[in-house]
């Protein structure tokens, strides 16, 4: 059965249309609480981030929460990691994230973490999608939920994600840390100068509608140029929300999420402490596979999206993951992907090894991709075209072995991407070439 709100990663969308609205939120936050308060759960916490919007849809998913009669525990401003983190610690039956990641202020959506700080099963947002059909009905004044603040939340997550730095301190470190103007703006700071460090914060002045406004870890070009002038070690690059980083090396350089993952897998493997192998998306660099392979650690590839990737680990009982964009996951410390603490596991290689991270990233070596997307009309199935299959099958015999081809849909626009990658970088393009041109012929 499929699901006409739930997404890949919760409920998204434009800030006062559907299904964003207040007026759904209420209803979203009724039909939860319905779903989990037929379960014998009564007790829910939300967090945001810090979007103009997210004190609206705040209130009104609390409203509906207590309108079902559960108790609702507000977070405030909080990284959605945070809110995994905190569901388990304060044994809370669920928690709502209301945040739409990297997505521009006058976006939001909405995600919900299970007991256990995973996202919750299909079954669940099955039964709440069900339940939004249903008339709204008030429980008896005297069994209407309680709303309590938690002051200390933010204390606490900092106190966590600082546990998972194995090292004695960052003492003697300098760092830049762009926080997006999200929802770390008062944590990774925090984290890393009370582990040593000596942090210069950027982007950590949210108004509500500055979110992701040209910083962040879509946005690294300040973070860089910052990290050359005031000669840190590293910069530190989170998304609004917190579940994505790219790092900066010394040099100013990116770091992205393909090299944290080879960077935070090769240390773990020289501690003994890797679980079997590594998970990567169709869209990571052939290169992070190469790298791997070099150390014998196992790869497999999800779906891009990481769901996709925590499946894929989970049925191969792996522990580290992650996509080229910067979501890193390490399940050995928390059940979701982690900008910060990503950050702390990478830091903690550059301590223990004593290298900086332009050395600790060169052991993988990027190769050259070429990405072409083109539009498609929704009525038009290319990929279907026996023309087309036959240019994709040409292409890939003229990459061999030395490169691959990838093409697919978009999730989100009438898009065919095509990609290839490869050693040869005039070759991959004139081979994308050849691929989008024929994906285009049949598209018209």
């Amino acid at each position: 059965m499929s699901k006409k709100y739930f997404g890949t990663d919760g409920i998204r969308g434009l800030v006062g249309q559907s299904p964003i609205t207040p007026e759904f939120a209420l209803k979203l936050g009724w039909a939860a609480g319905k779903v989990f308060a037929s379960n014998g759960n009564k007790k829910v916490l939300i967090g945001k981030d810090t979007r103009i919007s997210g004190y609206m849809l705040e209130t009104a998913l609390e409203s509906g929460l207590i309108a079902a009669g559960v108790d609702v525990g507000l977070l405030g401003p909080m990284p959605t990691p945070a809110i995994s983190y905190l569901t388990q610690t304060f044994r809370a039956d669920a928690g709502i994230v209301i945040s739409a990641s990297h997505n521009p202020y006058y976006d939001n959506g909405i995600k919900f973490f299970s007991a256990e700080g995973t996202k919750l099963p299909d079954e669940l947002e099955h039964e709440i999608e069900a339940m939004l059909d249903q008339e709204m009905v008030c429980v008896e004044s005297e069994k209407l939920g309680k709303a309590f603040r938690i002051n200390d939340a933010a204390g606490r997550y900092i106190e966590f994600c600082k546990s998972r730095f194995m090292q004695d301190s960052l003492k003697g470190m300098k760092i830049v840390v762009d926080s997006a103007n999200g929802a770390t703006y008062h944590i990774a700071p925090n984290v890393l100068r009370e582990l040593g460090a000596d942090v210069i914060s950027i982007f950590a002045e949210p108004n509500g509608l500055n979110i992701n406004d040209h910083c962040g870890a879509t946005h690294t070009d300040a973070l860089r140029k910052a990290v050359i002038q005031h000669d840190a070690d590293v910069g530190v690059a989170l998304d609004g929300d917190g579940d994505r980083l790219i790092m900066v090396d010394e040099k100013g350089m990116e770091v992205d999420g393909d090299e944290l993952v080879f960077i935070i897998a090769r240390h773990a493997l020289k501690k003994g402490e890797l679980k079997g192998g590594v998970v990567g998306t169709l869209m990571s660099n052939l290169g992070l596979e190469i790298a791997l392979k070099n150390l014998s650690i196992p790869f497999k590839r999800a779906k891009v999206g990481d769901r996709y990737v925590m499946q894929l680990l989970k049925e191969n009982n792996w522990s580290i993951g992650g996509e080229s964009s910067g979501h890193v996951i390490n399940l050995d410390h928390i059940p979701t992907g982690d900008g910060i603490v990503s950050a702390v596991q990478v830091l903690a290689a550059i301590v223990d090894t004593g290298m900086s991270l332009s050395e600790l990233k060169s052991g993988m070596q990027k190769l050259p991709q070429e990405l072409i997307n083109v539009r498609v009309p929704k009525h038009k199935f290319p990929l279907e075209v026996d023309e087309v299959k036959l240019a994709i099958q040409a292409g890939e015999v003229e990459l061999g072995d030395e490169g691959r081809v990838l093409i697919r849909k978009s999730g989100t626009e009438p898009l065919i991407r095509v990609m290839t990658e490869g050693k040869d970088a005039k070759l991959i393009k004139q081979v994308a070439q050849k691929i989008a041109e024929k994906v285009k012929a049949y598209a018209e």
